[in-house]
């Protein structure tokens, strides 16, 4: 019964947002795609509440490449990259901001984790022009299934499935499966589960 009225919530909140979404298909071929995404991400995250998270899983389902069932998406959360991809059951706690990454189902971010589109988006190698003109490259960072990423995290490398990232650690390099990692550049702690 719960789930069912989850998806009448959810389409509940799809008719709503049809003349948001009106606006945005409209808008589509004279803007950049992600310029717009990211616009439309920073109005919908003002909406408070559990009807603010149900209103960004129903907009995001149609708007980015994946949006999975069961998601909470909280208070503040920004996306910047319309390529993101959200499993089942991903939780993301207030203020986030995510870039282009890809995250796996039951994944936990607690507030104002950050998510990098790696590490390379900005270049710096010709002292004589600005840096914002020197472009970068934008990398699909994937968080596996199953990880907890603490508070105030920031991440720019990718993390396999069922990691726990304490709070305030910056991921700058790729982390297997099954690790606690910690620290800034975070380190491997141990495994998740030493006697398994």
């Amino acid at each position: 019964m719960k789930s069912l009225l989850k998806q009448l919530l959810l389409w509940l909140m799809t008719l709503l947002l049809l003349p948001f979404l009106l606006v945005y298909w409209l808008l589509k071929p004279f803007c950049h795609r992600d310029a717009l995404f990211a616009g439309f991400s920073q109005l919908l995250s003002l909406v408070p509440g559990l009807t603010g998270s149900y209103l960004r899983v129903a907009a995001y389902r149609l708007l980015m490449q994946h949006c999975g069932q069961d998601c909470y998406i909280g208070f503040g959360v920004l996306f910047s990259q319309q390529g993101t991809e959200l499993g089942d059951g991903v939780y993301l706690g207030p203020q986030c901001n995510i870039g282009l990454c890809q995250i796996g189902a039951d994944t936990l971010l607690g507030s104002g984790v950050h998510i990098l589109s790696g590490k390379n988006q900005h270049q710096f190698a010709d002292p004589t022009l600005p840096f914002k003109e020197q472009g970068g490259v934008f990398e699909k960072v994937s968080i596996g299934a199953n990880c907890w990423i603490g508070n105030g995290a920031i991440v720019m490398a990718s993390i396999g499935e069922g990691c726990i990232v304490g709070a305030g650690a910056v991921v700058t390099q790729p982390l297997p499966p099954g690790v606690i990692a910690a620290g800034n550049p975070a380190k491997v702690l141990r495994a998740v589960y030493p006697d398994a």
